[in-house]
Parts: structure tokens; C-alpha cells; sequence
């Protein structure tokens, strides 16, 4: 969960990880993925509020039966923050069926003089040269699934 600007966001919310109904109610949430350990129907119930925007990816927008669904490379500009999807995936050999090229969102949100990046569940794509200007990275580290130290510095020198 971040806060900036008044607006509440929370990011992969699950029950499992914290208690949500003691939480400041979401002006938007995002969900990286599909897996239950990022999507969380009943976390999502618990931090909604009239007016609370739900962004996800494409999977997501299916099982959850609503909210914006943005694929790797779209943008939406939702109560004054814009919102890209980025790649995040895993592409080491044995591990791709993991996060799937092309399924799965990490986040850029831009606030008035502030990016923020949020990855999600990825590894050290060639795709994060393309970031730029980031002031704020949030970045996974959790093998398999994720990035090993080494290649979190990689992924942060790629968009320095």
C-alpha cells in the first residue's frame, strides 16, 4: 500500500498478508497477476469503497468479472496518476510457465514529480532498459519465481 497525494493505492492485495479491514480503504488497486498469492477476491472486497478503481491485467478481468484490464504497454490516467503496464516475466530457461511473456503487469505510476515503479513478479527483462526517470523501484526477489540479488542489481542498472 502506498499513499501520495491523498490517494490510497494498494498494490497485490491478500487476506493472507495482512488485515485489510484495519487498512485505509483503496482510491485504486492493482493486481500484477492472476496467482493467489497477488489476486485476492476477498481482499479486494475489504479495501474497496464507492469510486475505488480495480486495474489488472487481462486474466484478472476474467476471473474477477470486472476492472480496467490493461495489457503489457497500455496506459490509463485514473484520478490524476497515470498508469502504465509494464512486462514482468520470467524468461531463464525452466522457469518461463511461471509468469508467461506477455501475461503478467508490473506497474510505472506517475504522480506529479514521481515514478514509481512496482515489478511484480518478474526477472531482469531486457524490456526495464526501456524504463526511465524512476525515483522509487519496488523489485522481487523469491526463487524461483523471481530475481536472485544479482540480478535485481542487473535490472536496476538497466534503468539506472
Amino acid at each position: 500500500m502506498m499513499e501520495y497525494g491523498g490517494q490510497v493505492i494498494h498494490i497485490d492485495p491478500v487476506s493472507r498478508y495482512a488485515n485489510y479491514s484495519a487498512l485505509p480503504k483503496a482510491n485504486i488497486i492493482l493486481i500484477t497477476h492472476q496467482h493467489g498469492d497477488h489476486f485476492d477476491q476477498n481482499a479486494i472486497s475489504k479495501i474497496s469503497r464507492s469510486g475505488t478503481v480495480l486495474i489488472c491485467n487481462p486474466e484478472v478481468q476474467k476471473m474477477n468479472g470486472s476492472g480496467t484490464a490493461l495489457k503489457n504497454g497500455e496506459t490509463t490516467t485514473q484520478k490524476g496518476i497515470t498508469i502504465k503496464a509494464v512486462p514482468a516475466c520470467n524468461t531463464t530457461p525452466g522457469r518461463e510457465g511461471f509468469h508467461p511473456k506477455g501475461r503478467d503487469n508490473g506497474y510505472v505510476l506517475e504522480f506529479k514529480n514521481l515514478r514509481v515503479y512496482v515489478a511484480g513478479n518478474t526477472e531482469d527483462i531486457p524490456e526495464m532498459a526501456e524504463l526511465s526517470d524512476i525515483d522509487i523501484a519496488f523489485l522481487p526477489m523469491n526463487q524461483p519465481y523471481t530475481m536472485t540479488p544479482g540480478q535485481v542489481a542487473k535490472a536496476v542498472r538497466r534503468f539506472e
